[in-house]
């Protein structure tokens, strides 16, 4: 049998975006924070350091490549932080996962949300020249989903401080408007930098499918999945053919402990059938994934990534139990379609998971021997 070659992401063997900060980085951090590193010195550690890391992405045979997130402190905040609008705040506690808490800062409304002139576009422009390096690479720049700022500002886990979103607008369905106008502008500056790939990292639906979250927290899971579905498909109006966007769909990553628990079965009919995104990675390392079925959700056309080996433990899976793993996902959706990747990132926050970098990269190396081992 032969298979399509894919040209833009999602690839056959491919990641989630997210790389363990080098102690060199590290320690510039840490001086910047303390004010003994300005911040274009800190800039040439980070170029210096996401040079080195994209030369070893390349090496292990990824064609999608990204910054590992290396000027970021959260996989999330630090882009929220760069849109109009919204200001850094201390939060009352930080995120609770399952046996740690994570740092406390958050995300506040301070006027109307625009999206010119963020950072993230400068930081694309120079993961861009990297992509001359080799035939068929891809440059690709992660942001936080639509729906994740929602939640934030909607103080949907109750720890963060409200939105008070009525002091600038009239209506939710105004300020989803706005939103999804911010997210555009984004898109379309990176399109100008010449971005052709775009993921979306999306924590607010694992937590409509994890009971005992829903019952402490007294969601009311149709009404959000509705909301953060209009917010996600208002910032994907007029997407541009050729710029695939795609969405990650995470429980949680936070120095490898989780967030959530639970199928995708309960939001399936809303962002697997429903969100305008090309494709989705989603996590299946584990039991708290469910089964494959709600993959039948998801129309043919797109593309799937399922995330079966895991990004928190260093422990290499079986290649022969992968294989079967993807053959039986493909009971519920086209191989042709489906492709490889850890779980997550390997370092969602700069604190990073609990594995040494060679185990990171051996994690690698086992998705490009199964994609090739299944695709060839």
């Amino acid at each position: 049998m032969s298979y399509t070659i894919l040209n833009n992401a999602p690839f056959r063997a491919d990641v989630v975006g997210s790389f363990l900060r080098p102690d060199k980085l590290k320690n510039a951090r840490n001086l910047h924070r303390q004010g003994l590193l300005d911040a274009a010195g800190l800039k040439a550690v980070e170029d210096e350091c996401i040079t080195d890391l994209i030369g070893k992405q390349i090496k292990h045979g990824l064609r999608g490549i990204t910054d590992g997130e290396y000027r970021r402190s959260f996989w999330h905040q630090d882009f929220f932080w760069g849109l109009g609008g919204i200001r850094k705040v201390a939060g009352a506690s930080g995120y609770k996962f399952a046996g740690i808490e994570t740092r406390n800062e958050t995300s506040g409304i301070c006027g109307k949300i625009t999206g010119h002139n963020h950072p993230f576009v400068e930081h694309f422009k120079f993961v861009k020249q990297f992509e001359s390096k080799g035939y068929g690479l891809v440059a690709r720049q992660t942001v936080p989903a639509p729906s994740q700022l929602l939640s934030t500002l909607l103080n949907v886990r109750k720890n963060e401080e409200p939105c008070h979103y009525q002091d600038f607008y009239a209506s939710l369905d105004d300020l989803i408007t706005d939103l999804g106008a911010a997210y555009r502008q984004v898109f379309t500056d990176l399109y100008n930098a010449g971005c052709r790939s775009i993921q979306l990292d999306d924590c607010t639906w694992p937590v409509l499918c994890d009971t005992s979250k829903v019952e402490s927290l007294g969601l009311n899971v149709d009404e959000l999945a509705s909301r953060y579905l209009q917010a996600n498909n208002e910032a994907l109006k007029d997407k541009p053919a050729d710029l695939a966007i795609c969405t990650h769909i995470c429980r949680g990553n936070y120095r490898s402990h989780f967030f959530s628990s639970g199928s995708y079965d309960r939001v399936a009919k809303y962002v697997l059938a429903q969100e305008n995104v090309d494709g989705f990675y989603l996590e299946y390392d584990d039991e708290r994934s469910g089964s494959f079925e709600a993959l039948k959700a998801v129309p043919q056309d797109k593309r799937v990534v399922l995330g079966i080996i895991t990004s928190k433990r260093p422990e290499l899976e079986d290649l022969k139990a992968l294989e079967a793993r993807v053959h039986e996902a493909a009971e519920y959706f086209p191989l042709d379609n489906l492709c490889v990747s850890p779980q997550c990132g390997f370092a969602s926050t700069e604190e990073g998971n609990e594995l040494t970098e060679n185990e990171q990269w051996a994690k690698v190396d086992l998705v490009v021997e199964l994609a090739q081992r299944i695709w060839g």
